[in-house]
């Protein structure tokens, strides 16, 4: 099921269980995970993307491990917040992917989360190569925390 907003998300989710975040580049996917409180989101991993079916059951396999009850997609808006090419294929990545897990399915503006997860490596003064290898996971934990900070405040509305 994929959800329109974060406020739809919120009202289909169980009460409690983990939700997985994802940064969706070209050639990987980040993956981050919360706890299952959902007040904080932890990089996990990077996923190297080979093709759809692979990507996708290495998705799965995290959420089975980890009870996911949701998932949280960044979606990359242009600067002016119209959609492009890479947000189209995010889109599309989560029309395929609903069609192999009932699990809802949200968005979650990614804007400046590379950029925010780069400004934290360099503060804490990882190396060029290090920062290379982490930034995607890094940058879906900027995502799932952005979108779990949201759902707190819905929470508590």
């Amino acid at each position: 099921m994929i959800c329109t907003a974060i406020e739809e998300l919120a009202a289909v989710l169980p009460r409690h269980g983990a939700l997985a975040g994802l940064d969706l580049g070209t050639k990987t996917i980040g993956v981050s995970v919360s706890d299952t409180m959902r007040a904080v989101a932890t990089p996990l991993r990077t996923i190297r993307r080979e093709k759809f079916t692979l990507d996708a059951a290495q998705l799965l396999e995290i959420v089975a491990e980890r009870a996911i009850v949701g998932l949280v997609l960044g979606l990359p808006l242009n600067m002016d917040g119209s959609e492009g090419p890479r947000a189209q294929s995010t889109r599309a990545f989560a029309r395929n992917l609903e069609k192999l897990t009932p699990l809802p399915i949200a968005f979650w503006d990614e804007r400046l989360s590379t950029v925010a997860a780069e400004r934290a490596m360099l503060e804490a003064d990882l190396s060029r190569k290090r920062r290379a290898e982490i930034v995607d996971h890094v940058a879906a934990g900027f995502i799932l925390q952005g979108a779990l900070d949201r759902l707190a405040h819905l929470g508590r509305a």
